[in-house]
């Protein structure tokens, strides 16, 4: 027969297990201001392919020559691979990469990245419009 304490601390690791995936979820407007619309061009360093969003990092040179960490928030990885993304295969960490989207509220260097264009010139969404979660999977 489990202890008191076994099932207390078994039911707190559930719920922490649950609450998890609702904390990295959020809506747009919570995050972003669709006021504050940015263009980055930088040099991949991370690609992170996970749920409910996935990531790129990129080193951006700024007005001062000093080098800035960009967070670029998109789709997640199965949205991403129905539009045209390949893991591994589109974007690679050293390439450098142009994208349009709009700043976080607290003014980090984190960015919903609605579009994406490679050095090929070649332009994919990599999320949704501000706001609204639509949008086809190659800009025009």
């Amino acid at each position: 027969m489990p202890t008191s304490s076994s099932v207390r601390l078994s039911l707190i690791a559930a719920l922490a297990f649950l609450v998890t995936p609702l904390l990295a979820h959020h809506s747009f407007g919570a995050i972003f201001d669709v006021n504050q619309p940015l263009t980055l061009t930088g040099t991949v360093t991370k690609i992170e392919w996970t749920n409910p969003h996935a990531h790129i990092v990129i080193d951006v040179k700024a007005a001062d020559g000093k080098t800035e960490t960009w967070l670029l928030e998109g789709y997640p990885p199965t949205v991403l691979a129905r539009t045209g993304w390949q893991r591994d295969v589109t974007v690679k960490v050293g390439d450098t990469i142009k994208g349009f989207g709009w700043r976080a509220r607290d003014g980090s260097n984190l960015m919903h990245m609605r579009e994406t264009t490679l050095a090929s010139g070649k332009r994919l969404f990599f999320g949704p419009p501000a706001g609204t979660g639509e949008g086809a999977p190659v800009a025009r």
